[in-house]
């Protein structure tokens, strides 16, 4: 029998460990998503602009892109078809957006295909297949167990290979308050990707549109969308996000500039909470502290703030120390040759 691999809860809380990745900043994660809409409701222009910008690296409604290779299993059109939109998006279409409208099938090789152009592209960093429904193992009466089953396969392939799998799917016809409830399919395909988003007509105004966000790694959000007919594209009107997941709290500003003064700490978490509490005149407690550096470690860290708990002799202490960050040495760098 194999035994079970643990780990307590003092050394996780403790881990240094890789945050999950963006293929649109705070938007669309390293993973399995899946964008649900009706039929013909501009969901595969979405997906084709969002293709050519993350190749391009251009911003996606003011939000980065993590430029690379993408690809775009357009399976439910000719190649006429995507020539004539991608001809209506972009007047110059990057070397790194592929496209292909045949692929096997879950049932078959389709992983394989995957892999292999991964392989052969190690720079991607977003594959799009539109429609789910079309690379599905079995058009039989749908479970519970065989949506989690199908979906838990293109998941475990976009988290080996750290890349990010958008399925493109349709809504259910009967009305339902919640609009993620409408998925097509049983409550297994939401249970097993990572983010879902709802693209929703807006009655009143056919132009319009609501794109209902939320997963395990992003913030529940949604975009007030209006199609653009001269260029094709969707564009934001507005964000209900107003506090940016990136933007840290007051508290942790406070403590990079603390630690851009010090730059290195060896203590306890006591002492620290002290010493920094006295700097920025607040009075937080060692508990709210520590929590709130938890809760904030990856950010902390993108900024140059690091820290590691250590344990000797029964005493816990903790080391923090700050170095400029990669992106701002390089600034310094070019500055000082100039």
């Amino acid at each position: 029998m194999n035994k079970l691999s643990v780990i307590d809860g003092e050394t996780l809380l403790d881990m240094d460990l890789n945050a999950p990745r963006f293929c649109v900043q705070n938007f669309l994660p390293q993973g399995l998503s899946i964008l649900g809409g009706a039929p013909k409701m501009g969901k595969s222009w979405l997906v084709m602009d969002l293709c050519v910008r993350i190749a391009k690296g251009e911003a996606m409604w003011n939000m980065e892109t993590t430029k690379g290779t993408t690809l775009y299993l357009c399976l439910e059109d000719p190649y006429f078809r995507v020539q004539q939109r991608l001809g209506c998006i972009t007047d110059e279409a990057p070397p790194n957006v592929f496209f292909a409208n045949a692929a096997s099938t879950l049932a078959d090789d389709l992983e394989q295909q995957i892999i292999e152009f991964v392989k052969d592209h190690p720079d991607t960093v977003l594959i799009v297949i539109d429609t789910f429904q079309m690379v599905r193992a079995s058009n039989g009466e749908p479970s519970y167990g065989g949506d989690y089953q199908e979906l838990q396969k293109l998941k475990r392939i976009a988290d080996a290979l750290r890349i990010s799998i958008l399925l493109v799917h349709h809504l259910r016809k009967q009305g339902d308050k919640d609009p993620i409830n409408r998925l097509s399919g049983t409550t297994g395909i939401g249970g097993a990707v990572d983010a879902i988003f709802i693209l929703d007509k807006d009655e009143r105004n056919q132009n319009h549109a609501r794109l209902i966000c939320t997963g395990r790694d992003i913030e529940h959000r949604e975009l007030e969308l209006r199609f653009n007919k001269e260029s094709c594209v969707w564009d934001m009107i507005s964000d209900s996000m107003d506090f940016p997941e990136n933007l840290l709290p007051q508290e942790m500003e406070k403590l990079l500039e603390f630690m851009k003064q010090e730059e290195y700490f060896h203590g306890t978490s006591t002492e620290l909470a002290a010493q920094f509490n006295e700097y920025a005149n607040l009075n937080m407690s060692v508990k709210g502290m520590k929590q709130m550096m938890n809760r904030w470690r990856y950010s902390l860290r993108e900024q140059g703030l690091t820290f590691h708990n250590h344990r000797s002799n029964g005493l816990r202490s903790v080391e923090v120390s700050y170095s400029l960050p990669v992106t701002e040495v390089t600034q310094v760098t070019h500055e000082t040759q100039l």
